[in-house]
């Protein structure tokens, strides 16, 4: 066997993205504590792989623990696997500290999952679980910054593909203008919202709702619903 051969772990980390009532993006950012370290604080929700645990079933332990709700769309898009991933000072103290044990290199397959905001959040594992602007991520340990930006690609192939995942960060009950902010900030695509809501109107599984916005300061909009069954017999093309 060669030398060069070693021992390595691997982890899972979970990229959960939110849409909130500002009509932003978000992430769901975790607290690490380290006293004597003022920075990179914040990062993925993440964790070694039990020896009895397939990868995907440690993805949804981690999401379990994070968020408290036992099934979440889920899905594995990249291995970071660079030798010198967490080749930080202080990552690996945080690693000796979480674990008990000395790593050397750590491998992590990533896992992007969607998460309505208006969702209670009850962790049972991090004391801090916070919802973070995909603007406003600050520096964070590991290569956490590049898991981001690539689930960010990945999320966009995802949603060309299957329109309908859209539908998981969106309330039960919204608005077109909703829909249209959630596709730009998804899709990275700027759509005229009168074209953008002409073509939403062709399909018939979005229904519209005999309600309308209150207590707002603009012009008030219907509300709408996603019917799953109708989309699956659907031979609607994705917006473009």
């Amino acid at each position: 066997m060669s030398s060069s051969f070693i021992h390595t772990y691997v982890s899972v980390d979970c990229v959960v993205f939110g849409f909130d009532r500002e009509n932003q993006l978000n992430i769901l950012l975790v607290q690490r504590h380290l006293s004597d370290v003022p920075e990179r604080q914040k990062r993925l929700p993440g964790s070694l792989i039990l020896s009895d645990e397939d990868v995907d079933d440690a993805a949804q332990r981690v999401l379990h623990e994070l968020t408290g709700i036992k099934k979440m769309v889920l899905k594995q898009f990249k291995c970071f696997a660079d030798p010198n991933r967490a080749s930080s000072e202080y990552d690996i103290k945080w690693m000796r500290k979480e674990y008990n044990h000395q790593i050397d290199r750590i491998m992590t397959v990533a896992y992007l999952s969607l998460c309505k905001i208006d969702h209670k959040i009850n962790s049972t594992k991090y004391d801090t679980v916070d919802w973070c602007p995909i603007t406003k991520v600050p520096l964070l340990p590991f290569d956490h910054n590049k898991i981001i930006k690539e689930s960010l690609v990945e999320i966009r192939k995802w949603i060309e593909s299957d329109f309908s995942i859209i539908f998981e960060l969106l309330p039960k009950k919204f608005t077109i203008r909703q829909l249209y902010q959630l596709y730009n900030a998804l899709s990275e695509k700027h759509i005229d919202i009168k074209n953008f809501h002409k073509k939403v109107s062709s399909f018939n599984y979005i229904i519209p709702l005999d309600e309308i916005e209150t207590n707002v300061a603009h012009r008030a909009a219907r509300y709408y619903k996603f019917d799953a069954k109708l989309y699956k017999k659907s031979n609607n093309k994705l917006i473009k």
